[in-house]
């Protein structure tokens, strides 16, 4: 019986929420309803223009930047 590669807690393998966005199989697909949620939060608390055709990765990016813009959902 082989191992589950996603329960194997090794340092040297990241996890999918660590891989780049830009490496997402699934990061061109349209962003997910709680992406659209959270960015639209932020992009208030920011000052930005919400933008609802991003995709999955661009979102991701999108709120990483307003996250560290914003200092919301990172711990300081």
């Amino acid at each position: 019986m082989s191992e589950n590669p996603k329960a194997i807690n090794d340092p040297a393998t990241p996890s999918n929420a660590e891989k780049d966005p830009d490496d997402w199989t699934t990061g061109s697909e349209t962003m997910t309803g709680a992406q659209a949620s959270y960015l639209k939060t932020l992009c208030e608390e920011a000052g930005e223009t919400f933008d609802p055709g991003l995709t999955k990765a661009e979102a991701s990016k999108m709120i990483d930047a307003l996250q560290a813009k914003t200092g919301r959902g990172r711990n300081r």
